[in-house]
């Protein structure tokens, strides 16, 4: 890929996934259309960025975007990650492409200040920045000392009937750490994805136990899968069961990674961890 020029002040901001599509609300820019999370319904994104965007047109996923419709809205920027690196050459004879390495979820942060660089918009998100760590704060003090010697565990239940255990460098993950809230044994490790793909077995099931269990919901999957498991003998065994503390989030707030996601799970953790108790 050649030099991009980027046009100062891009009016007309074409996005391509959800993560830049975030970053670029962030920094106070509105793209005119964008394509929605590969795993969710291509026609909608998100339920925690619907009033952010509100009624923009979706171009396809960010895995198999719509050139067709992106070439109709006359863009003068179109900002993606590496997972378009392949379509590079026929976006950037609809407009003026850059394209970001993302390392993946552990890399959230990164990937925003990167964002913000190319746009020159620091300014922006140090402001950002300074808002999300008053927000980590103000948990902090609300928490008090109730959290310190307890362990909170964060899994998401699959179509396969398998377990995803997210790991201390998942985006919910670093932002239990900047809470400073501890994790158990098999998810206070680092990964290369932020998560561990479990067989979800009486065996496994025993590995996420934790004074506060976080079951990220994908839709009926998880539903279906939390009811059958809810009867289980071992899974009644848990401490999180126990002590009623098993709590179910949105998924794609909670694999969000960005700062308007992090102000979801900051919610959350507000919702369960203090106005609950």
């Amino acid at each position: 890929m050649g030099e991009t020029c980027i046009p100062h002040s891009p009016k007309r901001v074409v996005t391509i996934s959800h993560f830049a599509l975030a970053n670029a609300l962030i920094l106070g820019i509105k793209p005119i259309g964008s394509t929605s999370a590969s795993s969710y319904p291509q026609d909608i994104f998100p339920p925690y960025l619907r009033e952010e965007v509100g009624a923009i047109p979706v171009l396809g996923s960010q895995g198999t975007p719509n050139l067709e419709k992106i070439s109709l809205l006359r863009s003068d920027l179109i900002i993606s990650w590496d997972v378009v690196r392949s379509i590079y050459p026929l976006l950037s004879q609809i407009s003026p492409t850059i394209i970001f390495h993302f390392g993946g979820i552990p890399y959230w942060k990164d990937f925003f200040n990167l964002m913000a660089e190319a746009l020159e918009k620091q300014d922006v998100a140090q402001k950002a920045w300074d808002r999300y760590y008053q927000r980590i704060e103000e948990l902090k003090l609300a928490l008090k000392d109730r959290y310190v010697n307890k362990t909170i565990s964060v899994i998401t239940l699959t179509e396969e009937d398998s377990l995803q255990v997210w790991s201390r460098n998942s985006f919910a993950g670093s932002i239990l750490n900047d809470v400073g809230l501890k994790r158990p044994k098999s998810q206070d490790i680092d990964t290369p994805d932020g998560l561990v793909y479990y067989p979800l077995s009486e065996e496994k099931l025993g590995e996420i136990d934790a004074d506060v269990l976080f079951i990220q919901a994908r839709e009926n999957v998880t539903v279906e899968a939390f009811q059958k498991w809810q009867k289980d003998p071992l899974w009644q065994s848990l401490k999180a069961v126990q002590q009623h503390q098993v709590y179910v989030v949105d998924v794609y707030a909670w694999i969000g990674s960005n700062l308007i996601a992090a102000d979801a799970v900051i919610d959350d953790l507000f919702k369960h961890l203090v106005d609950e108790q």
